[in-house]
């Protein structure tokens, strides 16, 4: 049974960094199209960023500012979130999906079939 959690979420000011971790269990991440998307109160899930087996893909909101990557030793995700910014704010949420290569569906959100719980980030000014 695939499963998925987040963790590392938490309170900073604005400029601040936080790194979020994605521990996965029941599969081999390096096996899968890993994404991360976020959901500010009031408004739609997006995403965020997305990695698979040799590529990784951000939304023009983070480019430059976010990192993602994953530890295959570890079956974990991470992405490092620098320059933080009051409209980073949001419950961030891990996805999976049983391809080697994401594709150009990466940023859509009915295209992974497994989620974790989400890890609240609110970045105050």
């Amino acid at each position: 049974q695939v499963q998925l959690v987040e963790s590392g979420g938490g309170s900073v000011k604005t400029g601040g960094s936080l790194r979020l971790s994605c521990a996965a269990s029941g599969y081999s991440a390096s096996r899968y199209c890993m994404g991360w998307f976020r959901q500010a109160p009031g408004e739609e899930r997006e995403w965020v960023s997305s990695a698979d087996s040799d590529s990784t893909r951000y939304a023009d909101s983070v480019k430059g500012r976010f990192i993602v990557s994953k530890d295959v030793a570890k079956n974990t995700l991470y992405l490092e979130m620098n320059s933080l910014k009051p409209e980073d704010t949001a419950m961030y949420y891990c996805a999976a999906r049983a391809l080697l290569r994401c594709g150009v569906n990466a940023p859509r959100e009915k295209y992974y079939l497994n989620w974790g719980q989400g890890t609240q980030v609110t970045v105050s000014s």
